[in-house]
């Protein structure tokens, strides 16, 4: 991605959402934009015009906090998108790492492997800012075992749900899911965008996937960090459930995620079912773990 182009774009798409009348601005009858002016963008922010315009031309070197902040109001950005707008900057001072031979995948140390294993609860999992699922507990398994067992898809969220044609079917919100993905992965990004393998997957994504462009092009942004997940699960069926999710400071590249259901619910029943397949399947000297 040209860094220069995803700034202007999410500049510009953030401008031309804001009405006139919404900043106390009168309309008229011959606007030739959808939302606000250049000119009138830069005196609400409190900076001139060639300011901004440089700054829409993807130029956000050596722009102050300050600005930033006042820009982000002028929009009327929220918190993600104002985040959004700060990594945009950072990246814009910072230089692409020089060239080195990458490690491959972090291994998973063992004092992080018995905590997941210790969790037998609830279905947990860590997942890498690709999307890729790198480890789980037995029951995180078992709930995610059609995007794990993707090989073609590798495991990983954004190719299953976007090539996958069974991620309808699993993910019954898919258009929710569709769009939670790519404003994750517009994020990530964002807070990223020196990360060469997350360059590629989003270019593959972009080439491969009607769906996955159009929803691209709308430079939306989210954090990704609690809610609600809907699941038609193969063995158990439907599913109803809570998620956290959690950075983990000791590996900035990879997030752990949790799920619970609420208590009483036919999900927490259900959960329970799929514990005890998974318990029988693990006693019958078959387990599967990653």
């Amino acid at each position: 991605m040209d860094h220069r182009t995803e700034v202007s774009e999410f500049l510009r798409s953030r401008r031309d959402r804001i009405t006139p009348d919404k900043v106390g601005i009168p309309s008229g009858s011959r606007r030739r934009v959808p939302g606000l002016r250049r000119e009138e963008v830069a005196m609400i922010t409190g900076i001139s015009v060639e300011y901004y315009a440089r700054m829409e031309r993807g130029d956000l070197s050596g722009v102050s906090p300050e600005v930033l902040g006042a820009l982000a109001r002028t929009l009327r950005l929220d918190e993600p998108e104002t985040e959004h707008l700060h990594d945009l900057a950072h990246a814009a001072r910072s230089r692409p790492p020089r060239r080195r031979q990458r490690p491959g995948v972090p291994a998973v140390r063992p004092s992080l492997r018995r905590l997941l294993d210790a969790m037998t609860g609830a279905p947990v999992w860590i997942r890498d800012r690709r999307t890729t699922i790198v480890t789980a507990n037995s029951l995180g398994r078992a709930l995610y075992a059609p995007i794990i067992d993707d090989a073609v898809n590798q495991a990983n969220t954004a190719r299953f749900i976007f090539f996958n044609p069974d991620a309808g079917t699993f993910f019954p919100d898919w258009e929710l899911v569709a769009d939670e993905v790519v404003a994750t992965l517009r994020t990530y990004a964002g807070q990223s965008p020196h990360d060469k393998a997350l360059t590629n997957l989003i270019g593959e994504l972009v080439t491969r996937s009607d769906e996955f462009r159009a929803r691209w092009s709308r430079y939306g942004v989210q954090f990704h960090r609690l809610g609600i997940k809907r699941i038609h699960h193969p063995l158990v069926g439907d599913l109803e459930l809570d998620y956290e999710a959690m950075d983990l400071p000791a590996d900035p590249d990879w997030f752990f995620f949790g799920h619970t259901a609420e208590p009483g619910s036919a999900t927490e029943e259900r959960l329970g079912l799929l514990a005890s397949l998974v318990a029988t399947s693990e006693d019958s000297g078959n387990p599967k773990r990653s």
